[in-house]
């Protein structure tokens, strides 16, 4: 299956961690944005919305990382652990998935990203939507080994992408305990995290221009 991608992009990274936790090899193919090929012809055609990351799977194109990497589980995976079929442990993990989306990722793009695309400057109430997200996710992992059950699930995988992403950036949620000890636990677990952190290098290149 094509995977249109930057190693760079947390939610990109998320999708080839879930790849690698399933067994699944992605067909990779750079999509480089600053010279707009995601504006040509044919990419419109798999994604009007011309966003990464980007699967086509037998000609059937999905994106936005949190519906590829459910589509990916469901489809292709040997069991449940990484979505479980249970709707209650279902809803906790999709719970976290709409969180990192809208509130840990979201704060990241709105501070960092429009810093570096924009030239915005960080504000005071940009770290304090930051810092808030920290809390919460803190205390989703309060007595936890993971984030959203007793087992890896894809709500820890793609909190990872976005919490890797700030460690580059500079972000210190050292005072965070409970994710403190999450993301050293999971960097020593998490399936193909070597290739998360060497995209989470090129975005601290991109961030120190």
């Amino acid at each position: 299956m094509d995977f249109y991608y930057l190693p760079a992009s947390a939610p990109c990274r998320a999708v080839i961690m879930t790849a690698s936790a399933i067994g699944i090899e992605l067909n990779k193919k750079y999509l480089d944005l600053f010279a707009g090929e995601h504006l040509k012809p044919e990419f419109l055609k798999l994604n009007p919305q011309h966003t990464i990351p980007t699967l086509v799977d037998n000609g059937f194109a999905i994106w936005d990382s949190r519906a590829i990497i459910v589509y990916l589980a469901e489809k292709y995976g040997k069991d449940d652990s990484l979505y479980p079929k249970c709707p209650k442990n279902r809803a906790v993990v999709n719970q976290r998935l709409y969180f990192d989306a809208g509130t840990l990722y979201q704060a990241f793009v709105e501070a960092y990203v429009e810093k570096y695309l924009f030239e915005k400057p960080i504000t005071e109430e940009k770290y304090k939507k930051i810092s808030t997200a920290f809390e919460f996710l803190n205390t989703f992992l309060e007595g936890q080994t993971y984030v959203a059950g007793s087992s890896l699930t894809l709500a820890d995988i793609s909190l990872l992408a976005t919490v890797s992403s700030y460690e580059v950036a500079k972000y210190d949620f050292s005072k965070y305990s409970n994710v403190s000890r999450w993301y050293e636990d999971l960097k020593k677990v998490a399936p193909a995290w070597k290739e998360n952190w060497a995209g989470c290098l090129e975005y601290k290149k991109l961030l120190e221009r």
